[in-house]
């Protein structure tokens, strides 16, 4: 039985499970956790104990945030074999999916921010980036291995020394084989003239950004320690549609922080519309250990699901009515799997009869729940 990876988390976590899994004895199931909210916790424990029912003959390796924060919990599991920490100063350039169409390459880890709310910064340290000359190297392999989309990942990616911007220019001057490139999470207040005037001029900087919004009332954002007010974050978004307008957007929100008021929740509903924000991650406040958030005045649990609930559907309605909006236009499409992919705006689309890999102008013809549905020019 060869190495096997268990991954929670944000894609940095895939990326590096891949390297993990590339170095670990055959055998080995290594699960990769996730320390962001206390539920990712939870979910990490569940999936060690499935893990050990379902190979009960395997090595099994805990690692990543949550086992960075408190080895000795995992330790103590009689699931787990071995707690692996790791010393993030110290990074390796990680590459995710080697075997698929799209590949994660990791460019940085760590953040040197505190906001209040978030244990990521202690589990992985201060921010590093890894050396330019690493992460080409890694992109090339991933190129040459097949892929036909790389997406650039870590913790605070737009930390990276010299800008994202220039990093983004870097790649794409030197890798003309790079066909299709991808930003994950970008913390708004960091994103620079570099990066505008490529999404401005560049179609291989393809049309969509996720970024680290987390709250739509200015007192909420400041006691989250947040570095970006509402108007900023509007305006940022402004900046971007007036660069690329075909761009789309997407962006963490957190319902149910403590002392949010009525006013506040509706504040990040309404910013769902000022930003046009067409894919929203919505995370109910979860109080982490040795935060400042987790000290202030709290919400009843009840009263956050309830507001993440509400933020979540009014979110899913901005979704559908963009979806629809895609109906009877022609997009550009990567296929990715079983006649699944994304457009270049990362609308999920099905296209019947498609091969892995297939890129094309795709006619929109319809849609499910979840996904467009399209044909290829024949």
């Amino acid at each position: 039985m060869s190495a096997e990876t268990i991954t929670l988390g944000c894609r940095l976590n895939f990326a590096e499970s891949e390297a993990l899994k590339a170095g670990a004895p055959s055998g080995t199931v290594i699960v990769n956790s996730c320390a962001v909210t206390n539920e990712a916790v939870r979910q990490t424990r569940q999936a060690i104990r499935r893990a050990r029912r379902e190979r009960p003959e395997a090595r099994i390796v805990a690692t990543g945030c949550a086992v960075q924060l408190d080895p000795g919990a995992f330790q103590a599991m009689p699931e787990v074999d071995e707690v692996l920490t790791r010393d993030f100063s110290r990074p390796a350039v990680a590459a995710g999916f080697r075997q698929r169409v799209r590949s994660f390459v990791a460019v940085q880890t760590g953040c040197d921010h505190r906001c209040t709310f978030c244990t990521i910064w202690q589990a992985r340290g201060p921010s590093v980036t890894l050396p330019y000359s690493a992460v080409a190297d890694a992109v090339g392999r991933e190129l040459d291995a097949g892929a036909a989309e790389i997406v650039l990942t870590g913790v605070d990616i737009t930390a990276v020394d010299g800008g994202l911007g220039r990093l983004c220019e870097r790649l794409l001057a030197d890798l003309p084989d790079l066909r299709r490139l991808r930003l994950s999470s970008l913390d708004s207040v960091e994103v620079d003239d570099a990066l505008l005037a490529l999404f401005a001029g560049e179609p291989r900087l393809l049309p969509h950004v996720h970024l680290s919004l987390q709250h739509g009332d200015d007192l909420i954002l400041k006691r989250m320690k947040r570095r970006h007010s509402r108007e900023q974050a509007i305006r940022l978004v402004e900046r971007l549609k007036g660069a690329r307008p075909a761009l789309t957007v997407g962006a963490d929100l957190i319902a149910g922080f403590p002392t949010e008021s009525e006013a506040a929740a509706q504040n990040t509903i309404g910013l769902l519309s000022e930003c046009d924000i067409v894919a929203a991650h919505v995370f109910p406040f979860s109080p982490r250990p040795n935060t400042p958030a987790a000290r202030m005045p709290q919400l009843p649990p009840e009263l956050i699901k309830a507001r993440a609930a509400r933020l979540r559907q009014a979110a899913a309605e901005r979704r559908s009515i963009w979806l629809d909006s895609l109906v009877g236009t022609s997009q550009s499409v990567l296929i990715e799997n079983s006649e699944q992919g994304h457009t270049d705006n990362f609308a999920p689309v099905f296209v019947a009869g498609s091969d892995r890999g297939q890129t094309g102008s795709a006619r929109i013809t319809g849609r499910t729940a979840d996904h467009l549905v399209g044909t290829f020019a024949q």
